[in-house]
């Protein structure tokens, strides 16, 4: 058993690695807004210890509970919402520093950081993220604490929250609303379902302490790229949908990225295999759905 901190646990990664963290038998520590939704966490609320942020102190849970072996962290702002620069800094770059430096002075064995495949001047997100992903750097570079950051592909699966690419064209598809307008789709992503994103993580868990290195980088994803147009179209025929899909309507946005495929070949070696097919994956969002 390990005592683990979680962040962005009433999230859609997050939520999911929480039950399974605490059906594996961990001691689970959450680190959340006084005003976030645990309706995602309803059933396992009694095994977990909930710690509000309050302010830039984050040593409550670490003196609570004495050692805490390992920080998952989780938690991301996409800026979907308008916020600010300075708030999407705060959120992903601030934030997650803060709660490196306590991990380390409290002496934590691991942080892990999950990170974007996004190109860093994409947005602000991307940046953000790649400014904390640097400092994780660093620290290790001094030799402070172990950081393993995993660069996640394409999540999808049931419960993920509307706004998502994925999650937009399969109710709209079960809704069967008279048109869905998209890019030309030529884009290719690797796309992953949930319960082999949440099984990646357990790996790494148990598997990267027993690596030499203290900075560690992992690509997590399928590792098989799909076009844009070939999931919809996917998601179109499972669902049976009569939506019209007007590929071409909308068009690329700006730095655009034309092809995105996780490199899987270290997680491989590590014992993790990816059991889901993209096909299984959509299948089993429109069977929860359907219940």
């Amino acid at each position: 058993m390990k005592t683990i901190l979680l962040t962005g646990a009433t999230g859609f990664l997050g939520s999911n690695l929480a039950h399974k963290l605490v059906a594996s038998g961990h001691r689970v520590l959450v680190l959340k807004r006084p005003s976030s939704n645990l309706d995602r966490l309803a059933s396992i609320l009694p095994a977990l210890s909930l710690y509000d942020i309050q302010g830039p102190d984050l040593s409550a849970p670490f003196k609570q509970h004495g050692k805490v072996d390992a920080v998952i962290h989780t938690a991301t702002c996409y800026g979907r919402n308008g916020e600010t620069a300075a708030e999407i800094f705060e959120a992903n770059t601030a934030f997650p520093l803060r709660l490196l430096e306590t991990a380390t002075f409290f002496n934590t064995d691991t942080f892990f950081n999950t990170d974007t495949i996004l190109y860093k001047y994409l947005n602000s997100y991307a940046l953000s993220k790649n400014h904390f992903y640097g400092w994780g750097k660093l620290y290790t570079d001094n030799k402070k604490i172990r950081f393993v950051n995993i660069k996640l592909e394409h999540m999808f699966g049931p419960g993920d929250d509307a706004s998502k690419f994925t999650t937009h064209v399969i109710n709209s598809c079960l809704a069967n609303v008279p048109e869905l307008k998209l890019t030309l789709g030529e884009q290719k992503r690797d796309f992953i379902y949930i319960n082999n994103v949440v099984a990646a993580y357990e790996v790494l868990l148990e598997k990267s302490i027993n690596q030499s290195n203290l900075f560690q980088q992992y690509e997590l994803g399928s590792g098989k790229a799909v076009t844009v147009r070939e999931f919809v179209e996917t998601v179109h025929k499972l669902t049976k949908s009569v939506t019209r899909l007007n590929f071409g309507a909308l068009p690329y946005r700006e730095n655009e990225i034309m092809n995105s495929e996780a490199n899987i070949e270290k997680l491989d070696s590590l014992g993790w295999r990816c059991q889901t097919s993209l096909a299984d994956g959509i299948s089993a969002i429109i069977l929860k759905k359907s219940n």
